[in-house]
C-alpha cells in the first residue's frame, strides 16, 4: 500500500516514522521545497510542488498512491485545495491531518483578524515594538507600517520588508524561559502569529500573557468541504488502519 503524505510539520514527520517501519507500506512525504535545509522525514522524500491538482492527480496515478494524508500546515491553503481536487480526480481516499486550534484562556489578549493585511491595520492601535512571527512570507503586508518589528524566520526573509527590522533566524520547538527573554530583551509591546496550533511554537503565548502583552491572531483559512480530519497522528493511523481492512 503506497501512502502520499504531503508533510513539512512536526505531525508529517511522526506519522511517517510511524508508518515506515510497516513492512505492508511504503511511504513517501512530499515537501514543498520552502525551506533551505528541511528536516528530513522518514521513508521516501521528494521536494518541490506537483504542478497544480493536475500535476498531483498525474503523480498519483503514476506512483499508484492509494492513500494520502493532508499534512501539510495550517495555512498552506493551495496544497490543500490542490489534493482534494487531485484526490476526488483520482479517486484516491484523502484525510487532513490537522492539529487543534489554539484557545485563548483567561489572562490573554487576543485580536483575531482574518488576514495579515488585516493584522497589520490593528498594529498601530496596539503597541510599537512588534514581534512578528508569522514566517518569512507575508511580511510585505507589513512593509508600510512605521512600526519596530522583530521578524523570525527559519530562513531569511526577502524584501519588502518594514524599514524598522530586526531579523531574527530560529527554528523551533520554542520554549517559554526563551521566549521570555526575547520579549524582554527587545521591548516587544505585541505579537503577532498565525493560529498554527500545537506545542513546539505556543510558549511565546504563555510568555504574552505573563506580560500582559496584546497578540494578534491571524485566523486559518477554512479547510476543503467535504475532507475528513484528523486531530493527531494516532486518529490518521487509525484513518488509514481501516483503509487497508
Amino acid at each position: 500500500m503506497h501512502v502520499l503524505i504531503l508533510g513539512g510539520t512536526t505531525e508529517g514527520r511522526r506519522l511517517a516514522a510511524e508508518l515506515a517501519g510497516d513492512p505492508a507500506l511504503r511511504v513517501t512525504s512530499s515537501l514543498a521545497g520552502r525551506v533551505a535545509e528541511p528536516r528530513l522525514p522518514a521513508g521516501e522524500v521528494r521536494i518541490g510542488g506537483f504542478g497544480g491538482p493536475a500535476g498531483l492527480a498525474a503523480w498519483l496515478r503514476a506512483q499508484h498512491v492509494d492513500a494520502l494524508i493532508d499534512a501539510t500546515h495550517p495555512f498552506a491553503g493551495t496544497i490543500s485545495r490542490n489534493a482534494a481536487e487531485a484526490a476526488a480526480e483520482v479517486h484516491v481516499p484523502l484525510l487532513g491531518l490537522r492539529r487543534p486550534s489554539w484557545v485563548p484562556v483567561d489572562g490573554d489578549d487576543w485580536h483575531p483578524v482574518d488576514s495579515l493585511d488585516a493584522a497589520a491595520a490593528a498594529l498601530p492601535a496596539l503597541g510599537e515594538r512588534v514581534f512578528l512571527t508569522t514566517g518569512r512570507q507575508g511580511l510585505a503586508a507589513f512593509a508600510h507600517l512605521d512600526l519596530w518589528f522583530l521578524a523570525r524566520s527559519v530562513d531569511a526573509p526577502e524584501p519588502p520588508l518594514p524599514a524598522r527590522t530586526e531579523v531574527l533566524l530560529d527554528r523551533g520547538p520554542f520554549d517559554l524561559d526563551g521566549e521570555r527573554a526575547v520579549l524582554r530583551e527587545h521591548r516587544i509591546d505585541v505579537l503577532v502569529t498565525k493560529d498554527s496550533g500545537g506545542a513546539a511554537t505556543a510558549p511565546k503565548l504563555e510568555a504574552a500573557r505573563e506580560l500582559g502583552l496584546p497578540v494578534v491572531v491571524v485566523r486559518r483559512p477554512q479547510p476543503p468541504a467535504g475532507v475528513p480530519t484528523a486531530p493527531d497522528v494516532a486518529a490518521a493511523v487509525a484513518w488509514l488502519d481501516a483503509r487497508r481492512g
